[in-house]
């Protein structure tokens, strides 16, 4: 992803449901942008954004954010695409292992993950807000 691109990942985001209130788009996508752990990766589909995915590593695991396709272009193999080209921007870092986070009412995302060879850790996630 490029910068001029930020807009179209973000209108992605709120049509494939990933978008949430309390996190601020621009924000995050700045800060996957800024250095050489993070980045945001696009699938394009005749010159449209359709796909996308954040990933970071922090030297020991990988994770995955805002994995989205575009509602009409769902059941394609986009998703399975991203991740995929997610998993290798990892892997081309050495990192050996991915996680990611899925809402408990979400069992949709959950089975395209389990489909996947993802595996329910039964971990609860913890979280605290440190700024104002």
């Amino acid at each position: 992803m490029r910068l001029p691109d930020q807009d179209a990942v973000i209108a992605l985001w709120k049509a494939a449901g990933v978008f949430r209130e309390w996190n601020d788009p621009v924000r995050d996508i700045a800060k996957a942008l800024e250095g050489e752990h993070s980045t945001v990766l696009i699938g394009e589909l005749n010159g449209m954004i359709v796909a996308s995915i954040m990933c970071g590593e922090d030297g020991h695991r990988g994770w995955f954010y805002y994995v989205s396709t575009h509602p009409d272009h769902q059941g394609k193999g986009l998703g399975k695409a991203i991740t995929q080209a997610a998993e290798d921007w990892l892997r081309a870092r050495g990192t050996w292992k991915v996680q990611l986070l899925v809402r408990g009412d979400n069992s949709q995302a959950a089975s395209f993950y389990e489909a996947q060879g993802y595996k329910n850790t039964q971990s609860i996630c913890l979280q605290k807000v440190i700024e104002p």
